[in-house]
């Protein structure tokens, strides 16, 4: 067991999938997988394994901010070996075209966090998504008639960004959302040399005022789900 997985190394697959509300890993776990068990119920954080199209795949919730998931992703790669990760997720978009439940696919995270500042001694490092997984995200996607985006995300530290409206800076150079994970994620995947991306959908829009509730982001966001799953086995 880890710190805060109370799991035993077999419980957990190589493949996970990283949802930040716990209660979305339990959908997941309901209505995806087959023979699922809860591995996890440290901190109500819960986790699952179970079987999908015969692999044996895990998720994980990882709460919100960089601060939690560098905590369970830290865990799942150095004490459990998972090997593949993909985030599935909630973005609000800054790019008019990108509307309502649609998908970002993203390719790298830019962050305004001081943790990589903090390890890189003040110098900046670019988080990037594997390229197979994001490649294979895509064209499984095609394939269920669903048609991503697929381009850089930012990461934020702050929820409530003061100013206001500090988001169409990035919107500007060509970020199409906004989350809170990505670039810990990214990192972290380098630092231990295995695969990550996030997959997400759009809850809301910063640029229209669209935004869904939270029964929809927690149960409905099914499209995420199912590329995701199909990505990974």
């Amino acid at each position: 067991m880890s710190i805060h997985i109370a799991a035993k190394k077999e419980d957990i697959a190589p493949f996970v999938l990283l949802p930040g509300d716990p209660l979305r890993a339990k959908f997941i776990a309901d209505n995806f997988l087959q023979d699922a068990f809860c591995y996890n119920t440290v901190r109500n954080m819960l986790g699952f394994t179970g079987i999908y199209n015969g692999k044996r795949v895990s998720v994980q919730g990882t709460g919100m901010g960089i601060p939690s998931v560098s905590i369970y992703v830290n865990e799942l790669f150095n004490d459990y070996g998972v090997q593949k990760a993909i985030r599935i997720g909630t973005a609000g978009a800054i790019q008019e075209h990108v509307k309502i439940r649609e998908l970002v696919l993203a390719s790298s995270a830019c962050t305004d966090s001081g943790a990589n500042r903090h390890r890189f001694g003040g110098k900046s490092f670019a988080p990037a998504a594997a390229f197979g997984l994001l490649h294979k995200a895509f064209h499984k996607a095609e394939a269920l008639g669903i048609t991503p985006h697929a381009g850089p995300v930012f990461t934020s530290d702050m929820f409530y960004t003061d100013p206001p409206d500090s988001w169409k800076l990035w919107a500007r150079y060509g970020v199409l959302a906004v989350e809170m994970e990505t670039a810990e994620l990214y990192t972290l995947a380098a630092k231990y040399g295995r695969e990550a991306l996030a997959i997400l959908t759009i809850s809301d829009s910063l640029v229209t005022g669209e935004a869904t509730s939270s029964e929809e982001r927690e149960t409905t966001f099914k499209n995420m789900m199912n590329v995701a799953l199909e990505t990974l086995v």
